[in-house]
C-alpha cells in the first residue's frame, strides 16, 4: 500500500522545546534592516570650518617647508659627496696609470735580467774582453739594481695608495647613497604635504574660497598695521637719537660692523646689491628646492640675493641663521635676514618699514610682505 506521508521540513528546537524554524528568515531580515538603519543613523563628522581649513593648510605648508629644508640639506650633501666621489675616481685612474708605468719598468728590468741569465760577477770578469769593459758593465749593473729597487719601492707605494683610495671611494659612495635616500624621503614628504593641502582646498565651495581669501586679507592687513606701527616707533627712536646728539650711525648698526665708516659703507653697498637682486625677482613663483633664476624657495632666494652681492650663504635656513651678526628686530636694516617659526623653517630679506621680500609658499609668487605676518624667530646681518 502506497505511503501518503507529508514532506518533512527541517525544524530547529530551542532548549526549551520551542520551534524556531518558522521565524528564522524574518529575524535575519529584521537584523539586517536594523543594522542598516543603525549605520545610516551614525553621526557624520562635522564639516570643518573655513578657519579650521586655513589652519590645516597653513600647517601643511609649514611642514612642507621643513621638509623642503631637509631636501635642500640632503641635496647639498649629495652634491658634495658626488664631487668627492668623482675626484676620488679621477685620482684612482691616475694612480692606476702610474702603477702601469711602474709595472712596465719592472718588466723591462725582468727581461734584462733574463737575458744576462743572472750571471755572477766572477764569470762576467772571466768572459769580459778586457778588465775595463767589466768594470764599466759592473758599474752599470749597480746603477740598474738601484733603479730596480726604486721601481719596486714606487710600485709598492702606488699599490698601497690605490688601496687607500679604493677604500675611501667606497666610503664616499656609501655616504652618497645615504644622502640620496634622505633626498628621496624628503622629496616624498614635501609632495605628500602639498598634495594634502591641495586636496583640502579643492573641496571648498566658491563661497568658502571667498571666505578663505577674506581671512587671508584680514591677516595681511593686521600684519601691515603692526609693521607701520613699528616703522613709526623706529622713526621716533631715530629722531630721539638725533636730538640726543647720537647721529644716525649708532643704534641701528646693532654692532654688526664693529668698525668705522669704511666697513659700514662696504656693508651698506653689499646690502643694496642684495636688495636690488631680490627686488628683480618679485613676481617669480615659489618652487620648493629652487634657487633661480626663474623660481625660488625662501632660502634659495636669500642665498641667490646675497651671492649677487659677493657673499656666499649656506643653502638652508638652519645654516643661514648661523651666518653673520645677530640683530634685534628693533635694529633691523635693509638686507638683514629675518627667520620665522621656532623650527626656523622660513626666511625673508628685510627691506625697511617693517616689510620684507620673500618667497612665501607653493602657489604664491615672490612678494613684499610684513615681517609680522609670521612669528619671528630672529634676525642676522650677513656679510
Amino acid at each position: 500500500m502506497a505511503s501518503h506521508r507529508k514532506p518533512r521540513t527541517s525544524v530547529l528546537t530551542s532548549p526549551g522545546g520551542r520551534r524556531t524554524a518558522a521565524g528564522l528568515t524574518s529575524a535575519a531580515l529584521a537584523s539586517v534592516t536594523l543594522l542598516s538603519q543603525s549605520a545610516d543613523a551614525a553621526p557624520r563628522a562635522p564639516r570643518p570650518t573655513i578657519e579650521e581649513v586655513k589652519q590645516k593648510v597653513d600647517g601643511l605648508y609649514r611642514q612642507a617647508e621643513v621638509a623642503t629644508q631637509k631636501y635642500n640639506a640632503a641635496k647639498e650633501r649629495a652634491d658634495h659627496q658626488r664631487t668627492t666621489v668623482d675626484g676620488l675616481l679621477d685620482a684612482a685612474a691616475e694612480r692606476a696609470q702610474k702603477m702601469n708605468d711602474t709595472r712596465r719598468e719592472l718588466g723591462t728590468f725582468a727581461s734584462a735580467q733574463y737575458r744576462t741569465g743572472g750571471m755572477n760577477p766572477t764569470a762576467q770578469l772571466m768572459l769580459a774582453k778586457d778588465p775595463q769593459q767589466f768594470f764599466d758593465r759592473s758599474h752599470l749593473m749597480e746603477r740598474l739594481t738601484s733603479r730596480q729597487q726604486q721601481a719596486v719601492s714606487d710600485y709598492e707605494e702606488q699599490a698601497a695608495a690605490a688601496a687607500r683610495q679604493r677604500a675611501e671611494a667606497g666610503r664616499s659612495l656609501e655616504r652618497l647613497q645615504a644622502s640620496q635616500a634622505s633626498l628621496k624621503a624628503s622629496k616624498q614628504s614635501v609632495q605628500q604635504k602639498l598634495a594634502e593641502a591641495r586636496q583640502l582646498l579643492s573641496r571648498l565651495t566658491v563661497q568658502e574660497k571667498a571666505r578663505l581669501a577674506e581671512l587671508e586679507r584680514q591677516k595681511e592687513a593686521a600684519a601691515k598695521r603692526k609693521a607701520e606701527e613699528e616703522a613709526r616707533r623706529q622713526q621716533e627712536r631715530e629722531r630721539q637719537r638725533q636730538q640726543d646728539g647720537g647721529g644716525t650711525a649708532g643704534g641701528d648698526t646693532g654692532g654688526s660692523t664693529g668698525g668705522g665708516g669704511t666697513t659700514g659703507g662696504t656693508q651698506s653697498t653689499k646690502a643694496e646689491k642684495a636688495l636690488a637682486f631680490a627686488r628683480a625677482q618679485l613676481g617669480k613663483p615659489y618652487v620648493w628646492g629652487a634657487t633661480g633664476p626663474s623660481s625660488y624657495d625662501c632660502s634659495g632666494l636669500t642665498q641667490a640675493a646675497w651671492k649677487a652681492a659677493g657673499v656666499d650663504l649656506p643653502r638652508t635656513t638652519w645654516d643661514q641663521v648661523k651666518v653673520g651678526q645677530r640683530v634685534a628686530t628693533s635694529n633691523l636694516q635693509p638686507g638683514d635676514l629675518v627667520f620665522f617659526f621656532d623650527d626656523i623653517s622660513h626666511v625673508g630679506m628685510y627691506i625697511g618699514g617693517g616689510k620684507m621680500i620673500h618667497a612665501p609658499h607653493p602657489g604664491a609668487d615672490v612678494r613684499e610682505e610684513s615681517i609680522y605676518y609670521m612669528p619671528i624667530y630672529g634676525s642676522v646681518r650677513p656679510g
